[in-house]
């Protein structure tokens, strides 16, 4: 059985970008994940060590998100991946990396890449 773990909107400020400016200035990243996990024992336990404690992965994206600029978030998104399925109770992710300050020249809402990962 497959139960899903949401974190959403997990905000922190980067330095990533193609672009110089980018890497010097900053900017705004969101992250969203999801975790495959089996719930069934954490929850029958009442055992934190047996999930994915949800706190410590946001302060680990974030500190993802605050560390070794990259030019694609494409590249950060891989990064944040392989840190959920560090946790020994992650099987699976989605990983989403949202660049709401992204240098496009119209006006838009967002731009986000969406990857999956999972043991192998």
């Amino acid at each position: 059985m497959v139960d899903q773990l949401k974190l959403t909107g997990v905000r922190a400020k980067g330095h990533h970008g193609y672009f110089d400016y980018e890497k010097q200035q900053g900017q705004d990243f969101v992250v969203d994940v999801i975790v495959d996990i089996d719930a069934i024992e954490s929850a029958s336990s009442d055992d934190l060590d047996k999930t994915v404690h949800y706190g410590v992965l946001a302060e680990r994206i974030v500190h993802d998100i605050e560390h070794d600029p990259v030019d694609l978030i494409e590249t950060l998104a891989e990064r944040i991946a392989a840190t959920v399925l560090s946790f020994p109770a992650a099987i699976r992710t989605n990983v989403t990396v949202h660049k709401p300050e992204a240098p496009i020249a119209v006006p838009f809402g967002d731009v986000s890449i969406s990857i999956d990962r999972g043991r192998s």
